[in-house]
C-alpha cells in the first residue's frame, strides 16, 4: 500500500442551487490541496439547480446528489449519509479554500489533538471581494453584526507550528461554530447523531457540551468567503437567512446565542439602530486594524436589523411554503 493509501478518506460536503457563478472557483480550490485527489471525494447535494451547477460539479468529478429537502441542512445530512470519509469537511459554494496545504495540515492537526472537536477556518479578504464582503465576512468573522456582538470572544490556548488551539470562555457556548471549511472528524459527528440531527452550529454545540471544549485552527489559512458583495443583498441574505433559522428552530430549538451571550438580542438590536456603539467599533477597528473596509460597520448594523426584521414577516406570512428558501436565494459573484 502506497502512502498516499495509507492516508485517510476525505469527503467534502457541498449544498448547491444554482450556483454556477461561484462553484468553478469553489471546486478549483478543492482540486488544487495537496491531499491526494484519490483519497478526497467531493459530494454535492443539490437542490435541483436549473443552470450549469451540475455540469460544472461533473467536471471536477463530483457526486450528485439531488436535494428534495426545504432547506440546506436537510441537503448537508443527504451527503453525510452517503459519505465515505473518515474526515468531513462543509464547504459552502461561496468559499474558496486559501491555501493547497489546508487539508493536509487539518488532518494532521486533528490527528495529534484528538481532544480537539474540529478545524475552524480564517476568513481572509481576497482580491475577487468587494471591500462590503472583505468587511463583513473578514473583519467580523461571524456575517452579521447581530451575531458578531453575541458571539462570544474564543481564547487562544496554544499554539504548536501552524496549528492554534482555542476554546469558548467557561459558562459560555455562545458561538456559531462549525461552518465554511470546518474539518469534523466522521465518528465525532456520529456521535452527535449528525446523519438525522445536523445543522452545522448545532453539532459543534452538541460536541461542546459533550466535553470537547476545544477546536482549532491553521494559522492565517482558512477560506476566502464571498457571501455577498454588496450592502443591499446583505440585506436581502439577512432575510433568507432569518427565513432559514426559523425553519430549523421548529425542527430543533436548539440555537447558540440562548448559550449566555455576552450580549442578548434586543440589546444587540438596540445598538444596531443606534449611532454611537456602531461609530466606536468603527472607529476602533479603524485604529486597531488600520483598515478603512471598518466604516461599513455603520451601514452594516441598521442593514442586519432590517433584513432580520423583513426575514421574520416573510416566515410569518409565507413559512410554510417549501420552495420559499429556493426563491430568497440570493444571487452571489466574484467580484
Amino acid at each position: 500500500m502506497s502512502s498516499a493509501e495509507q492516508l485517510p478518506r476525505i469527503s467534502f460536503i457541498i449544498p448547491t442551487l444554482n450556483a454556477e457563478a461561484i462553484l468553478e472557483n469553489c471546486l478549483a480550490s478543492i482540486a488544487f490541496q495537496t491531499y491526494p485527489r484519490g483519497q478526497m471525494e467531493i459530494l454535492l447535494a443539490d437542490a435541483h439547480s436549473t443552470d450549469r451547477t451540475r455540469a460544472i460539479a461533473k467536471k471536477f468529478g463530483a457526486i450528485v446528489l439531488d436535494d428534495d429537502g426545504k432547506n440546506m441542512e436537510e441537503g448537508k445530512r443527504l451527503a453525510l449519509r452517503h459519505a465515505t470519509g473518515e474526515f468531513i469537511v462543509f464547504v459552502d459554494a461561496d468559499n474558496e479554500l486559501t491555501h493547497a496545504d489546508y487539508i493536509e495540515l487539518a488532518v494532521q492537526a486533528l490527528r495529534l489533538n484528538p481532544q480537539a472537536l474540529g478545524v475552524e477556518s480564517y476568513y481572509l479578504p481576497s482580491p475577487k471581494m468587494s471591500s462590503f464582503c472583505a468587511y463583513i465576512t473578514h473583519r467580523l468573522h461571524i456575517s452579521d453584526p447581530i451575531a458578531w456582538l453575541m458571539a462570544a470572544n474564543p481564547i487562544l490556548v496554544a499554539r504548536a507550528g501552524e496549528a492554534e488551539r482555542w476554546r469558548l470562555p467557561y459558562g459560555s457556548f455562545s458561538y456559531p461554530l462549525g461552518a465554511n471549511g470546518f474539518v469534523f472528524r466522521r465518528a465525532d459527528l456520529a456521535s452527535a447523531q449528525a446523519n438525522e440531527k445536523f445543522q452545522d452550529t448545532h453539532i459543534a454545540l452538541f460536541l461542546m457540551k459533550n466535553g470537547q471544549r476545544e477546536w482549532l485552527r491553521l494559522r492565517g489559512r482558512g477560506v476566502h468567503h464571498y457571501y455577498i458583495q454588496t450592502l443591499w443583498k446583505f440585506v436581502q441574505k439577512r432575510r433568507r437567512a432569518t427565513v432559514h433559522f426559523l425553519r430549523v428552530q421548529e425542527e430543533m430549538p436548539v440555537n447558540w446565542m440562548k448559550e449566555k451571550p455576552p450580549v442578548p438580542l434586543w440589546l444587540a438590536a438596540v445598538y444596531c439602530v443606534t449611532f454611537l456603539g456602531p461609530l466606536w467599533h468603527t472607529l476602533r477597528g479603524i485604529i486597531c486594524d488600520g483598515d478603512a473596509r471598518w466604516l461599513w460597520h455603520l451601514l452594516a448594523c441598521p442593514a442586519s436589523v432590517l433584513g432580520n426584521a423583513w426575514g421574520v414577516l416573510t416566515y410569518q406570512r409565507r413559512g410554510k411554503d417549501k420552495r420559499l428558501i429556493a426563491e430568497l436565494q440570493v444571487k452571489q459573484t466574484l467580484k
